[in-house]
């Protein structure tokens, strides 16, 4: 099976938050808005703004039984049991746009390039530890 044939991860092994560009977008919006005032700071922000949007569209975050996992394609770059998960939050409730969450051993910062709404009820659902 090639690269273009790889399958997605399977729907039925739990809820796999659909992308969202606005974060991605707006930061892109940002950059170029910054032109004007410094045109080495409009094209890192918009540089950053083009990562966050390609990273939209190629990782998926899945909810399942036991664990978050992140998808790349087929492949399983990480995975996150919830057991070793000690709390959770997404900043700035209007718009969520940045999602922390803190394991045993570790802290994760990310951006939310997932639809926000699924990503806080499943956080409710698989993880009781909420701040």
């Amino acid at each position: 099976m090639t690269a273009s044939q790889a399958p997605l991860p399977d729907a039925s092994q739990g809820v796999i938050l659909a992308p969202s560009p606005w974060l991605p977008l707006a930061v892109l919006g940002l950059g170029l808005a910054s032109l004007l005032l410094n045109p080495w700071l409009s094209l890192a922000v918009s540089l950053f703004g083009l990562f966050l949007l390609i990273q939209s569209q190629i990782l998926r975050l899945q909810f399942s039984a036991d664990a978050l996992l992140v998808w790349r394609g087929s492949t399983v770059l990480r995975r996150f049991p919830y057991s070793e998960w000690l709390s959770w939050t997404l900043f700035w409730s209007p718009i969520p746009v940045l999602f922390y969450f803190r394991e045993q051993r570790s802290i994760h910062f990310l951006p939310v390039l997932f639809d926000p709404k699924t990503l806080r009820e499943q956080l409710n659902i698989h993880v009781s530890a909420q701040p």
